[in-house]
């Protein structure tokens, strides 16, 4: 995957009236790029498990990227999500884009029974997870130790007949230094990285992954926005107002050095939303990019 992309997020609602594979089959044939959903299986609100709701949604649709944003590493041993991953990635025609996280929300990990990481920790883990998942596609036994994890002569067959890329949702600075190192996209949210903010931290990005001996340019800086078109526009937290406004602050993101965008529909008619960024947003957005 090269040059500009374009995603929508999918709800990962389980109420009355939602369906993930009917709007994941609207963001294809209105021309995104890849669809992405969140992880946050513990709540009192209806939702769908991550893993299992996109492979049901690569299994309706052709074309369209299927992207994990992102999964929490400590809900799963790194090695079954290389193993998990190679089969959604084969099964779809190589659509995966899996998104990793150290896991932000601690009360979920105690709430399902499982040891809360601190901060240090969980970047640990999600580098461990990243060395683990790589090695295992890669290599035929792979034994790795690392801080948080570890594997023994393991063995993973098949292998991924194509690249599996891994973007990181991070913020700190231990964070953004591995995801330099080691990731091929970064995918931060407007939300916890205000555009100027974010701009600094792409900048760390960059430069650890100059220190790694990498090319900055093939790592990919996705920004994930709420988008809410004639929405308000005083709300920091999502981007709104009119269509060529949206268009307008979108290409000053991109100067910024975010090229592609993850776009989160918001306000009272999501579908709509969606309808309307790809028709009056990315036709625009494209052109400038370009």
């Amino acid at each position: 995957m090269g040059g500009s992309l374009f995603g929508v997020g999918l709800s990962p609602a389980a109420g009355p009236g939602t369906d993930p594979v009917r709007d994941a089959v609207a963001a294809e044939e209105l021309g995104f790029d890849f669809v992405s959903t969140s992880d946050h299986p513990c709540g009192d609100s209806p939702t769908h498990e991550t893993w299992t709701m996109l492979t049901w949604v690569a299994a309706a649709t052709s074309r369209i990227h299927i992207a994990t944003r992102v999964l929490g590493v400590p809900y799963r041993p790194p090695a079954m999500v290389a193993k998990m991953a190679e089969t959604l990635h084969r099964l779809s025609g190589g659509r995966l884009i899996l998104g990793l996280g150290g896991g932000h929300s601690d009360d979920e990990f105690r709430a399902f029974g499982l040891d809360v990481p601190s901060p240090r920790e969980k970047v640990d883990g999600m580098t461990d997870a990243i060395h683990i998942l790589r090695g295992l596609w890669s290599q035929q036994r792979f034994t790795y130790r690392g801080d948080r994890y570890h594997t023994q002569a393991a063995e993973l067959e098949p292998k991924p007949d194509t690249p599996i890329p891994i973007w990181l949702g991070t913020y700190g600075p231990r964070a953004l230094a591995a995801t330099g190192r080691l990731a091929d996209g970064w995918i931060p949210s407007l939300g916890f990285a205000p555009p100027e903010q974010a701009a600094a931290m792409r900048e760390r990005v960059l430069a650890a992954a100059a220190e790694a001996g990498r090319d900055p340019a093939e790592i990919a800086c996705v920004y994930n926005v709420p988008v809410w078109i004639d929405g308000p526009e005083d709300d920091a937290a999502v981007l709104g107002g009119p269509a060529q406004a949206v268009v307008e602050r979108l290409t000053g993101f991109a100067k910024l050095g975010f090229t592609s965008f993850n776009f989160m529909p918001a306000g009272p008619e999501p579908h709509t939303q969606t309808e309307r960024l790809a028709h009056e947003v990315l036709p625009a957005l494209r052109a400038a990019l370009s």
